[in-house]
Order: C-alpha cells, then structure tokens, then sequence
C-alpha cells in the first residue's frame, strides 16, 4: 500500500516549490490547478493576497469553445486567455507556480500557450 495518495503526494510537492515561490505586484504568480474536469490558472498578487486575472475551462467567455476541444487544445486556449487578461491589467512578468503538477500535458500546454501569447517567465 502507498505511503502517500497522489494527492497528498502533490499538496507536498506545491508546499516545497511554494517555499521558494512568491508573487510580487511587479511579478506575480501564475498558478496552475488541474482538475480531471478541466484546467484553471490565476495571477496572483501575494502581498495583497489578490487574484488579479483568472481564465479557465469553465470561464462563461471560453466555455462555448471548449465542447470540441481535446483537454490540451482547452489548456492551450486558457493559457492565451490568462496572457491576454494579464497584458490587458499591465502585466508581463509572472513567476510560474505549476502547483505540484509535472511540468507536461495541459499544464505545459497552457505554459506554453501564456508564453506565445506575450507572458515572460
């Protein structure tokens, strides 16, 4: 029997990146959390403890488009969204905090979306 589910598997690993990780108002954090569902990011200002932007799968601007879409074409179009919405609000520069998720599938995918789209990390 596993020591650990993957659950508390991941919570560690966040909790360990998140030691070294913290979103400022001139660079905030960009943080992933993939569900089995769908994908969400937010850009988050840690010293005020504020969400500035957020987009996600079940976002009511991106939902219509996500019916046909496989689960990495939906991380791909939420990561343009979140690049869009931060550049919008001033922002360029984020810290990328992946939340214990491997860096692979739809949490690169929207990595890589972000990035195209004009956020620098």
């Amino acid at each position: 029997m596993a020591k650990y589910s993957r659950r508390e598997s991941r919570m560690m690993r966040h909790a360990r990146v998140r030691k070294n990780i913290f979103g400022t108002p001139e660079r905030p954090r960009l943080a992933v959390y993939r569900s089995l569902a769908g994908i969400y990011a937010q850009v988050i200002d840690d010293e005020a403890g504020t969400t500035l932007v957020s987009a996600s799968t079940i976002d009511n601007m991106l939902a219509g488009e996500m019916s046909s879409k496989s689960k990495t074409e939906q991380a791909k179009m939420v990561g343009a969204a979140i690049a869009v919405r931060a550049k919008e609000k001033g922002i360029t520069q984020v810290v990328f905090d992946r939340g214990g998720f491997r860096y692979h599938g739809r949490v690169k995918a929207l990595a890589d979306a972000a990035r195209e789209n004009g956020l620098d990390f």
